[in-house]
C-alpha cells in the first residue's frame, strides 16, 4: 500500500469509526475535526497518488462516517422507544457494514498491491527512451489495411548518471489501453489491472547516458504472448544498473495491444487464435493455416523474427545519429545478445537461428521451433526453466500447459541444447511457475496460495533468473569470468545446473 492509502485505511478510517461508534468520543469537541481530517485526507490521496478501485471501500467508509457524525449530532430522532429502537437497529447495521467495510478497505489494496520493484544491485543508474519504427519492407498481417507497413513500438533503457535527479517513469506507456486489454484477453473483468498504471519504476526518461563507458553491450527483449514490453521490468532493470542496454520491443499481433503516436491501434490476439499460426512452427502440419488470406507454410514466428533484424538495422542507424541525441555512438553493438520470455523466447531462438549478429540467446521457460530443432544454435545459448514435475504441478493448481505441450516443451529445449555449437547452460528452478518468470507474479501476495506463482515465491525467482541472466551475458558479452557458470551453487542450491562446452 501506498503512504496517503495506509493513513485514510488503517488509521484515518478507524480513528473516524470509533469516533462516530463511542458516544463519549462522539462527543468530545475534537470528534468534528477527526471527521474532517479524514474527509480532506481523501480528498488530497485521490489527486496525489491516484484512485484505484481497490480504494473504493476506503473512499464510501469516509463518506458515510462524515455522514453519520452529522446526522448524529446535528439531527434530533426523538425520544419514544421506538425512537430509540429504531436508532439503535440503524446504529447496528451501520456498525456491521463499517466493519466490512474496513476489512475490505485494508485488504483490497494489500491483496491487489501498487507494487514497487526491488532496487537493481548494479552501480548505474537508469533512463529510457521510446521509438517508433516502420519497416517499409513489410506489410502488416496483423492489420485489416492492406497497405499498412510492420510497426513497432521500441522502449530503450540505458545505463544513465546517478548523479541526475528526475521523476521516476511510469511501469506501463498507454496503461488504461494496454490493461484493459490484457484483462479482456484473459477474461478478467476491464478495470481489473487498471492500478497497473501507478506502479513505479526505477529508470527516468531522457536523463543523460552514463559516461563510464563509451558504449554498453545491447540486449533485446522479447514479451510474452498477450503481454508488454515492461513485462519482465524486474530483469530489465538489473541488466541495465549493470551495464547494459536493454531494448523491448511491443511486436503487434504478439502484444495485448500496440498503441501508436498517431492513435491507432493493434489488438493481440487470443491465444485459441495465434495456436494454430506458432503452432505450425513447432510441428508442421500438412494443412498450412492461414490468416487474413497470408498462407504461413513455416508458421508465424519467422514473421515476428525478421522484427529483430529489422530492429538490430534500426539500432545500427541510431547508433550513427539518434534523434533524440542520446544515444549517437553509445551502442556496442558487437557484443548483441536477446533474451525472451515464454512466445518471445521462442522468437529469440529464431532470431538467432537466422541473425548471426546476435552473439548470446538466453530463452526462459518455453519450446523451440522445428528448424531451431533441425538447424541448431551457434551462439551460446542459456535456457531458464523448470522440470517437468513443476510444470505438472501448475497444471494441478491452475490448468497450465497440457500433457503433450510439457513434452514438446521439455524435449524441444534440450534438443537445442544437446546440439549447441557455442557453450550451453540448462538452468531448472524446481518449484517456478511460468508466471514468476516475468512481472507478473507481483500483482498479488498471494499469488502462490491460489496457484498463479510457484511454491518458490516471486522474490526467490526473481533473484535466481537476474543472476543467471547476469552472469551468462556478462560471460559472453563482456568477456568476464563467471564462477555462477561453473557448476552448482552454494547461493542457489534449489538450482538444477548444467553446462556443455562445445
Amino acid at each position: 500500500m501506498r503512504p496517503l492509502e495506509i493513513l485514510l485505511t488503517i488509521c484515518a478510517n478507524l480513528i473516524a469509526f470509533l469516533v462516530v461508534a463511542v458516544p463519549r468520543l462522539r462527543a468530545a469537541r475534537w470528534s468534528g475535526y477527526v471527521i474532517l481530517i479524514t474527509f480532506v485526507l481523501a480528498g488530497v490521496q485521490v489527486p496525489l497518488e491516484g484512485p484505484r478501485w481497490q480504494m473504493v471501500p476506503a473512499y464510501v467508509l469516509t463518506a458515510l462516517f462524515a455522514l453519520v457524525w452529522v446526522v448524529q449530532r446535528f439531527t434530533s430522532l426523538g425520544k419514544g422507544v421506538k425512537q430509540e429502537r429504531m436508532w439503535r437497529i440503524v446504529a447496528g447495521l451501520v456498525s456491521v457494514l463499517a466493519i466490512i467495510g474496513m476489512a475490505l478497505s485494508v485488504a483490497l489494496p494489500i491483496l491487489l498491491p501498487v507494487y514497487s520493484f526491488p532496487r537493481p544491485s548494479g552501480p548505474y543508474g537508469i533512463g529510457t527512451v521510446t521509438y517508433h519504427w516502420t519497416d517499409t519492407s513489410r506489410r502488416e498481417v496483423f492489420s485489416s489495411d492492406k497497405n499498412r507497413h510492420r510497426e513497432l513500438m521500441v522502449q530503450v533503457w540505458y545505463p544513465a548518471r546517478k548523479d541526475v535527479s528526475s521523476a521516476p517513469a511510469p511501469y506501463m506507456s498507454d496503461a488504461d489501453t494496454v490493461t484493459t486489454a490484457i484483462a479482456r484477453l484473459q477474461r478478467f473483468p476491464d478495470f481489473f489491472l487498471d492500478h497497473l498504471k501507478y506502479v513505479p519504476t526505477h529508470a527516468a526518461v531522457t536523463v543523460p547516458v552514463a559516461d563510464n563507458s563509451p558504449h554498453y553491450p545491447v540486449l533485446i527483449f522479447l514479451e510474452g504472448l498477450t503481454g508488454f514490453r515492461q513485462m519482465n521490468t524486474f530483469q530489465v532493470e538489473e541488466l541495465v544498473s549493470h551495464g547494459y542496454i536493454v531494448v523491448g520491443l511491443d511486436q503487434p499481433g504478439v502484444a495485448a495491444s500496440v498503441v501508436f503516436p498517431d492513435g491507432h491501434q493493434v489488438a493481440g490476439l487470443p491465444k485459441k487464435q495465434m495456436q494454430p499460426l506458432y503452432n505450425q512452427s513447432l510441428d508442421p502440419a500438412k494443412d498450412v493455416p492461414q490468416w487474413e488470406g497470408q498462407t504461413f507454410k513455416d508458421g508465424i514466428i519467422s514473421y515476428f523474427a525478421q522484427d529483430v533484424s529489422f530492429t538490430l538495422d534500426q539500432l545500427a542507424a541510431l547508433n550513427r545519429r539518434d534523434p533524440q541525441g542520446l544515444l549517437t555512438g553509445k551502442l556496442d553493438l558487437e557484443h548483441a545478445g536477446i533474451f525472451g520470455v515464454s512466445f518471445g523466447g521462442m522468437v529469440a531462438s529464431q532470431a538467432c537461428e537466422a541473425d548471426s549478429r546476435l552473439t548470446a540467446c538466453l530463452m526462459m521457460d518455453v519450446a523451440m521451433p522445428a528448424n531451431v530443432v533441425k538447424n541448431g544454435l551457434r551462439q551460446p545459448g542459456m535456457w531458464i526453466t523448470r522440470p517437468a514435475s513443476t510444470m505438472l504441478l501448475e497444471r494441478q493448481k491452475t490448468g497450465g500447459w497440457q500433457g503433450q505441450e510439457i513434452e514438446q516443451t521439455q524435449t524441444t529445449m534440450r534438443a537445442v541444447y544437446n546440439q549447441l555449437t557455442g557453450d550451453g547452460y540448462f538452468v531448472q528452478v524446481p518449484g517456478m511457475f511460468h508466471i514468476d518468470c516475468t512481472d507478473l507474479d507481483l500483482l498479488s501476495p498471494l499469488s502462490p496460495a491460489v496457484g498463479l506463482g510457484g511454491p518458490i515465491g516471486s522474490q526467490r525467482a526473481h533473484e535466481i533468473i537476474n543472476a543467471y541472466s547476469l552472469a551468462f551475458f556478462d560471460k559472453h558479452l563482456k568477456g568476464k569470468s563467471e564462477v555462477l557458470l561453473e557448476g552448482s551453487s552454494v547461493h542457489y542450491s534449489e538450482v538444477i545446473f548444467e553446462k556443455r562446452r562445445p
